[in-house]
């Protein structure tokens, strides 16, 4: 069992879905590069290699900030600046508070399921990609996106360092959409679709590839009174 503190920070203004790096990057220079968990960065080449803690991304159109468990406490070297406005491109985006949520919740392994969606999900590599793509039947690439899901929700447990003690069960219910999306710079395969588990997922955190900008976004089927964009 651990217990996770979760600010959710959506702004009154509209991006798209691609300017989501734009909007990561302006942040980040906003809030100072010296503070790493702003973007996991060592060096101009050397990386951090974890489970980001500040993911940024777009609710319902509005740029937004998750922050999770240490990102909670880091967020103030950006909200202490005394102008939060942003730039993208040539835009000036100004940067009012359309919603706050702070919430405690605890991570265990339940003997329920909750219902879920995720969106974008970037869960092949390149190797994966061939195996999938390989496969025989449904059924099987089913399995195969269950056990990479599975593998990935093990990833977001070890980032907020939540030592799981019991067995993930993870059950993919229906790909909503498959397709190719754009991931700096190059076309990679990406879902949306509705699983159920046993693990309680915050709403909009990341699991796979580049959670930090917006891909892979976990939603709730069941409880959306807790829909930041409310």
């Amino acid at each position: 069992m651990k217990k996770i503190r979760i600010l959710s920070i959506s702004f009154d203004a509209e991006i798209q879905a691609y300017e989501v790096p734009a909007f990561r990057g302006a942040i980040i220079q906003k809030a100072g590069l010296e503070n790493i968990l702003f973007h996991n960065h060592l060096g101009k080449d050397s990386f951090v290699y974890r489970y980001p803690l500040i993911q940024y991304k777009t609710i319902s159109k509005h740029p937004a900030i998750i922050c999770i468990d240490q990102g909670v406490d880091e967020i103030h070297h950006y909200f202490e600046q005394k102008n939060w406005d942003i730039k993208i491109g040539e835009q000036t985006i100004p940067m009012k508070i359309h919603s706050l949520n702070m919430n405690q919740f605890t991570m265990q392994v339940w003997d329920k399921k909750w219902h879920y969606n995720i969106r974008n999900w970037v869960a092949l590599n390149q190797e994966n990609y061939k195996k999938y793509n390989e496969m025989e039947s449904m059924a099987e690439q089913l399995l195969f996106l269950e056990s990479i899901l599975k593998a990935n929700i093990l990833s977001f447990a070890k980032g907020i360092e939540w030592e799981v003690d019991k067995v993930i069960q993870v059950n993919i219910t229906e790909i909503v959409r498959s397709g190719m999306v754009k991931l700096k710079g190059n076309k990679v395969s990406a879902f949306s679709l509705n699983f159920t588990s046993n693990v309680f997922l915050p709403n909009y955190i990341g699991l796979g590839k580049s959670v930090s900008t917006g891909f892979g976004v976990v939603t709730s089927l069941k409880n959306k009174e807790n829909d930041i964009k409310k």
